[in-house]
């Protein structure tokens, strides 16, 4: 019944996401000239999308045969599990199968995105409500497929392997593969799209706005549709493999630590209530794609309103909608005759989550938004020149890790010590796994509201590349400068749910390194080998980054050097009299971030494996480096992750601010030293601090699959 629940749910959402893209591509499609923009924005994305997963498919496969091989022939057998041939093949089909489902999930997701941004520009002519609707339910699309396409997923799996009559608490740790698969994908097209849209952004910037002082998404800048482009498959493609792999990696961690939890509470929990609790993070996660889509259709704001309000309030029935679906899960599911109380301390625990979630929404707003001071005091420094908006701006980077930090440590404790009261044995690690569940449990709506940043970035630069008066362009900049912030509220969010669910997922590995026989009462990293490991796993996050940023660099470079040489070659490209040959920037992004995120995907999947190898071999403490690896590399992502998206979204915003007319305006000596800001601030805040995100859950994901091999 219940896993008939959940797959019955998840095939709801997809209906309705069905719908609402219907709903969009019904919706007018402008005049021919927008047409024309519009349709060079979708061929860009689509043709890097395929190239792009092309060679994620191939590493997939050449990673999914070395599982197998591992499993089937390296790894050694312990009792109570299956054959070493069968769980070759299961974590290896499911690895498979993770990596296809969030691909897909991202296609399609993107497929609307830019169909969409047309359409919404088109409405912006008339309404700026029907131009927020058309946005947001095209990125619901989005949010709905990924988040339905990893619950139905799992769940999928769970059927057939419980068909198969394999033990139902040994199905998490047969699955395993499924969050390492989506992981995997994750971080190469997270990787991909953020090197194509910050390389085409800082291009674009540079030569456009400083060098040839021409406005941003002008049409004789030979690199703006590459730049629409890049906010698809940044945004769209990498953000929605980001929050798939989240959600996907969290509901098996959960049933992990669901089974154990059973296992130590032998006698407390029937048959039927064991498979309840294993299955309760799919059924909260069914909640949540309920909540919603309610959420989304709700959504509508008056003319002269703030279009972000609308937004907010959809926000907030999503997050109430989600919360009584919590409250009424746990009473239903984790509601054991012999502990009564346990079921509100669980339900607590997944309030805790959801406020942790809005917390984070609002941290984020304020060191990005330009109504508040960090944003204000990068602005007021520019005035002195770049060198000191860089100053001010990376001061602000590192100030935000604060408050995050604070905010994850008291949702952290406070969960545990919940779950640890209900009067359950061990429940402590599982009150921190419900409020990640939590924290999740709104994430189809927040990747809606990710997306509806690019389709109305996009709908703005079609709406001045196609020359419409400027009362239509002010209506686009309202939604573009709502969309900014919705995208860096995304990033707060993906940072606080990986940190989460990355607390959950080490939990999930001293679990499964207990039940192969080798259990870590503690990690000691009085050890010199353990302290070695947690060092590797700091280092890791900034060897990354490095990485992450220079591809930007190598990228961006390739790009100004054909804007410049378009400029050069044909005069009349800036006297608006010859039509620049964007096809070839395009074609110069694709191929420098296909090339270069191959390196950082690389090392952040082969480091924990050869960590874990060598200090079994030399030093047989194999399981307990990787678990000091795992948390400091961790606690030093997390950290970095939100010092480069907040403090690249600070830049981005005080370059907007100046925008508006404060210190000189567009043009002024102020903005184009916060242009320079701004530039350095986008590899950090759409390639480097993302990218983190997905490593972060990597790290425990490809763990979990290996962890056979260290013990």
């Amino acid at each position: 019944m219940l896993i008939a629940l959940v797959l019955g749910l998840s095939v709801l959402a997809l209906v309705v996401a069905w719908g609402l893209r219907g709903y969009v591509l019904r919706q007018d499609t402008g005049t021919p000239e927008m047409r024309k923009i519009s349709d060079a924005i979708q061929e860009g994305a689509e043709a890097f999308l395929r190239r792009q997963y092309r060679t994620i498919g191939l590493l997939s496969i050449a990673l999914g045969v070395l599982i197998y091989v591992l499993y089937a022939f390296f790894r050694k057998p312990h009792p109570d599990e299956p054959a070493a041939g069968t769980l070759a093949l299961t974590t290896t089909l499911s690895f498979l199968f993770g990596a296809l489902c969030s691909g897909v999930a991202g296609i399609v997701g993107m497929y609307v995105a830019v169909r969409s941004n047309i359409r919404s520009a088109s409405a912006a002519r008339s309404s700026l409500n029907k131009a927020l609707q058309i946005a947001l339910r095209g990125g619901a699309v989005s949010g709905l497929f990924v988040v339905a396409m990893s619950l139905f997923g799992v769940g999928l799996l769970y059927t057939v392997l419980e068909a198969l009559h394999f033990e139902p608490t040994k199905i998490p740790l047969m699955i395993v593969g499924y969050g390492f698969g989506a992981s995997f994908v994750a971080l190469f097209a997270q990787l991909g799209g953020g090197i194509y849209t910050k390389a085409a952004d800082v291009g674009a910037d540079l030569v456009g706005k400083v060098e040839a002082g021409i406005p941003e998404d002008d049409p004789r800048n030979p690199a703006v549709i590459a730049d629409l482009v890049g906010d698809n498959v940044g945004d769209c493609a990498g953000r929605g493999a980001d929050l798939f792999e989240s959600t996907a990696a969290e509901n098996i961690g959960a049933m992990i630590l669901g089974s154990g939890l059973a296992l130590a509470n032998p006698g407390v929990f029937s048959p039927a209530q064991i498979v309840g609790l294993m299955l309760f993070p799919l059924v909260a996660r069914a909640f949540g794609l309920v909540a919603s889509i309610i959420g989304v259709l709700v959504v509508k704001a008056r003319e002269d309103e703030d279009p972000m309000h609308a937004l907010n309030r959809g926000y907030m029935w999503t997050a109430l909608l989600a919360a009584a679906g919590f409250v009424g899960g746990t009473y239903w599911l984790l509601n054991p005759a012999a502990h009564p109380a346990a079921w509100w301390h669980f339900a607590l625990c997944g309030v805790i989550g959801i406020v942790t979630s809005i917390a984070f929404v609002y941290i984020t707003q304020y060191y990005t938004e330009y109504r508040y001071r960090p944003v204000k005091s990068i602005a007021a420094a520019s005035v002195t020149g770049p060198a000191t908006n860089i100053i001010a701006g990376f001061a602000v980077a590192l100030e935000c890790t604060a408050l995050p930090t604070f905010t994850i440590s008291a949702a952290i404790i406070a969960s545990y010590k919940l779950g640890a009261s209900s009067g359950l044995t061990h429940s402590g690690l599982f009150g921190t796994a419900v409020a990640t569940m939590g924290m999740l449990g709104t994430a189809a709506y927040i990747l809606a509201m990710d997306t509806f940043g690019p389709i109305t970035d996009n709908a703005g630069g079609i709406i001045e590349m196609s020359h419409q008066p400027e009362d239509i362009r002010r209506r686009t900049d309202r939604l573009d400068a709502v969309g900014n912030t919705t995208k860096a509220l995304t990033k707060g969010y993906a940072i606080g749910s990986a940190a989460l669910a990355a607390f959950l997922l080490f939990s999930a590995y001293l679990d499964e390194v207990a039940a192969l026989g080798s259990p870590l009462a503690s990690v000691d990293i009085s050890k010199p080998e353990v302290f070695v490991g947690g060092l590797l796993g700091a280092m890791l996050v900034f060897w990354f980054s490095a990485l992450a940023i220079s591809a930007v660099t190598k990228a961006a470079v390739s790009v100004i050097q054909e804007v410049r040489r378009q400029f050069q070659a044909d005069p009349g490209i800036l006297k608006g009299t010859s039509r620049p040959d964007y096809g070839r920037a395009v074609d110069i992004v694709t191929v420098g971030a296909l090339k270069a995120m191959v390196a950082p995907g690389l090392l952040a999947v082969g480091m924990p494996i050869v960590v874990g190898l060598v200090f079994k071999v030399l030093f047989h403490v194999g399981a307990e480096t990787v678990a000091s690896f795992l948390m400091v590399g961790t606690i030093g992502g997390i950290l970095m992750a939100t010092l480069l998206n907040n403090g690249g979204g600070a830049w981005d915003n005080a370059k907007k601010f100046i925008e508006t007319g404060e210190y000189g305006g567009k043009g002024s000596p102020t903005h184009k030293a916060a242009v320079v800001g701004d530039t350095v601030g986008d590899p950090f805040k759409d390639t480097a601090g993302p990218s983190l995100h997905v490593l972060i859950k990597l790290l425990s994901t490809v763990t979990l699959v290996l962890a056979p091999l260290f013990v």
